[in-house]
């Protein structure tokens, strides 16, 4: 099995990445967007930041992951991300899960299931199906309580903004 916990060999710098891209999820909910966000990092240095962005650029594909993954392939000048790590505050979804396994990135860190739409661990499997030609590691709970309670917080806000309607 690819999917893994938190492991010391890695704690330290998985925590001060993902604390960078809690802030990133900090700032799409201060956008209005869902708190979600991801980095790049390859080779210890961080190529690519970014945050959902759906709202505000009526795309239904502006992920934070997605965004991140065409910023750094820009930044790198190829579409092979090999040799990066994706730090993403929620488990990735099947269309940002298949862009990872497109751009070949062979490791994922992410903070908090999401039992809706993840699919690296959740609903689905795919960093790790073998009839695919690549897999991703899989590394989960780094800052999962941060991730989580950012998340509720959102959505309760949300939840208290919409007027109540009788069908």
């Amino acid at each position: 099995m690819v999917l893994e916990t938190t492991t010391n060999h890695h704690l330290l710098s998985d925590e001060a990445y993902m604390h960078e891209a809690l802030r990133q999820a900090e700032q799409a909910a201060s956008e209005g967007e869902v708190p979600v966000g991801a980095i790049l990092v390859h080779e210890n240095t961080i190529v690519a930041m970014g945050r959902n962005a759906r709202e505000r650029r009526q795309d239904p594909t502006a992920h934070a992951e997605l965004i991140v993954i065409r910023e750094a392939a820009e930044k790198l000048q190829s579409w092979r991300l090999t040799g990066t790590t994706l730090y993403v505050t929620l488990e990735p979804c099947l269309m940002c899960a298949g862009a990872m396994l497109q751009a070949r990135i062979p490791r994922l860190v992410f903070s908090t299931w999401d039992p809706k739409a993840g699919a690296c661990g959740s609903l689905f499997t795919l960093h790790e199906d073998n009839r695919l030609n690549h897999q991703i590691a899989v590394t989960h709970g780094i800052l999962e309580n941060e991730s989580r309670d950012l998340l509720q917080r959102f959505f309760q806000r949300l939840r208290q903004d919409q007027p109540l309607t009788m069908t």
